[in-house]
């Protein structure tokens, strides 16, 4: 058996460079594969390999200093969600290129708990939804009656923030796949004024682990192989397609148009465009 795991924390890490050589040793002898962002703020990982051997990692990785409370999110695998092991030393865990006054180990939003969110919904209490993931990933899954600030890449956020028209004093909530952009952006959020800021403890995974028939509908964007994770088995599909509307679930990347851009595409489409010669292509 296969297993993924998600993994990020924000914590000072004196030697990122020496930090990237011990995780590389220790992931090529466990087998591991997947990819691993260091930087001075910390840490953020996905990784895959058998079970045994993932566990064996998780184990070395909560004995490093700073990093016992790190909270690790498990999925089962397929053995071929990652084409090799990347490890890179980077200025940000997640790049969102905002001040470096925007630190969540200083202040972040108040950390939700996936039960009292699942409450909230549940009790019909006042607040906001804001998805701090791309457009594309939002289209195949997302919380309801979320906001979709349709950003590109996160480093839209400083750009997309005014643009949000939701009155300072409303309760805003924050979510994201694993919860790592979220420390950022409910940070930046308090920043520019926002009196009640919450963000998703440990992301939406969390919440779909917990609560696979919950107020998350459709299936949950992942950056590996298998694209997309349902947790619902059978719950309904909510992407549709960019070119005819059909429901899918199924990715393609369309050149046609300058900047590549991930999209939803069904078979049949994807056939008719590659039959008439468009650089669509799974």
């Amino acid at each position: 058996m296969h297993q993924v795991i998600l993994f990020y924390k924000y914590t000072d890490i004196a030697d990122p460079v020496a930090l990237s050589y011990s995780q590389r040793e220790l992931c090529e002898s466990l087998n591991l594969k997947g990819r691993i962002i260091i930087a001075k703020e910390g840490i953020n990982g996905t990784l895959e390999g058998s079970a045994e051997n993932v566990e064996a990692y998780v184990a070395k990785l909560l004995e490093l200093p700073g990093f016992s409370d790190i909270d690790v999110k498990r999925s089962e695998g397929t053995g071929n969600a990652f084409p090799k092991l990347k490890i890179n030393v980077r200025d940000e865990i997640v790049s969102s290129k905002l001040h470096e006054s925007v630190n969540p180990a200083v202040d972040t939003g108040n950390h939700l708990d996936v039960d009292l969110l699942h409450k909230w919904y549940e009790e019909g209490e006042d607040f906001v939804i804001v998805d701090m993931r791309n457009d594309y990933e939002y289209v195949s899954g997302h919380f309801e009656k979320s906001i979709n600030p349709q950003f590109r890449d996160f480093r839209d956020l400083a750009e997309k923030v005014d643009s949000l028209e939701i009155p300072k004093d409303k309760k805003v909530v924050t979510v994201c796949t694993g919860g790592v952009r979220c420390e950022k952006a409910s940070a930046f959020l308090k920043q520019k004024g926002y009196k009640d800021v919450y963000q998703l403890k440990n992301g939406m995974h969390t919440y779909l682990e917990k609560y696979p028939k919950g107020h998350f509908k459709g299936s949950l964007y992942v950056f590996d192989g298998r694209v997309t994770v349902r947790f619902d088995k059978d719950g309904e599909v909510i992407g549709r397609c960019e070119f005819c509307a059909a429901p899918t679930e199924l990715y393609a990347n369309d050149d046609t148009a300058g900047r590549s851009r991930h999209i939803l595409c069904c078979e049949n489409c994807l056939a008719l465009k590659q039959e008439q010669s468009l650089s669509i292509r799974r």
